[in-house]
């Protein structure tokens, strides 16, 4: 006699949606990263004429300008150049500054703190004013109710999340900084020297985030479980905080990770706006000192860190709402 077959449990592991998402992400991870490593390595080579020699300028002598090919490697293979590269980016050695002659790692690390100081507090304030503003509005508004509490909520927050974030820098320096004169609106020195960049990189998202978890709180109140809860008399604060919102903040937490990635790209005319000690400062002297190897891994920086939050954002999102994972299968 025949035994029956049996499914162990690497079977069923193997068949997990959750593991299969888990999988797919990371292989979207790796070739977005090699697509973004290539592209770093390619601006460098893509520059018209000698990027070395537009870097020293046209009084430095040929054997200068040939040293420093040397020193970075530009006068090999490009096989070679690239293989070079990306062992270098795998292991943190990113070849060294044209102009200050200073290792681009020693460069990026002076900067990288004050850049994520900026983006994760404009990205915590963004979500401080955004959940309140949302829900009470969502409240308000529910059932077609307050209807010009409800158009003026929606103009503000379209008019202030489609101004760029450097305008309202440029504004806040203008009324607060020179005419005002209540807060510090050039480098870091302090707890004050913040407010006015965060609030500049914080707008924007606040607005766009409030306007979504509105939108979705209001679909969220019209669901069963929802009726239920009021049908069991409970407090209206449980009913919205407990039952609602978390229900209501799934498509909230995608859109903030898309905006805190553009929150890290948005410090670099926010920093240069208020003079700001960070990689957004750093990248455009570079880029006017034509210093290329500081300029391309300056980039790459930027380029892994959008991806890794879009990673974070996912792996949360799945975390919080197993069927998307499901949806994807």
């Amino acid at each position: 006699m025949t035994s029956p077959t049996t499914t162990g449990p690497a079977t069923s592991v193997l068949d997990s949606p959750a593991l299969r998402f888990a999988v797919r992400r990371l292989i979207r991870f790796i070739v977005s990263l090699w697509v973004l490593v290539t592209a770093a390595f390619g601006m460098i080579h893509l520059i018209p004429g000698d990027p070395v020699r537009a870097a020293l300028g046209i009084t430095a002598s040929q054997a200068l300008v040939d040293q420093r090919r040397h020193a970075l490697g530009l006068d090999q293979p490009l096989i070679v150049q690239y293989w070079h590269f990306l062992t270098g980016v795998l292991t943190g050695d990113l070849d060294v500054s044209l102009t200050s002659q200073l290792p681009v790692t020693t460069i990026i690390g002076e900067g990288m703190p004050a850049t994520l100081e900026l983006a994760v507090a404009a990205f915590g304030l963004a979500i401080v004013i955004a959940i309140p503003v949302g829900t009470l509005m969502a409240v308000l508004t529910r059932g077609g109710r307050a209807r010009r509490t409800e158009l003026a909520f929606t103009t503000t927050s379209v008019v202030l999340g489609s101004i760029p974030n450097f305008v309202v820098g440029v504004v806040l320096v203008w009324l607060v900084g020179v005419n005002l004169h209540w807060l510090p609106v050039a480098g870091k020195s302090g707890a004050a020297s913040f407010v006015l960049p965060v609030v500049a990189l914080a707008i924007g998202p606040a607005a766009i985030l409030s306007r979504i978890l509105r939108v979705e709180l209001l679909a969220v109140l019209q669901a069963d479980f929802v009726r239920t809860a009021r049908a069991k008399r409970l407090p209206a604060a449980a009913v919205y905080v407990k039952h609602a919102l978390p229900n209501a903040l799934t498509s909230t937490i995608t859109l903030g990770g898309l905006l805190l990635s553009g929150m890290v790209a948005g410090t670099v005319l926010v920093e240069n706006v208020f003079a700001w000690p960070g990689l957004g400062s750093t990248i455009v002297s570079s880029i006017l000192g034509k210093d290329y190897p500081v300029v391309q891994s300056i980039v790459l920086v930027y380029g892994i860190g959008v991806l890794a939050v879009n990673l974070i954002v996912d792996v949360a999102l799945s975390l919080l709402d197993p069927r998307s994972t499901i949806r994807e299968t």
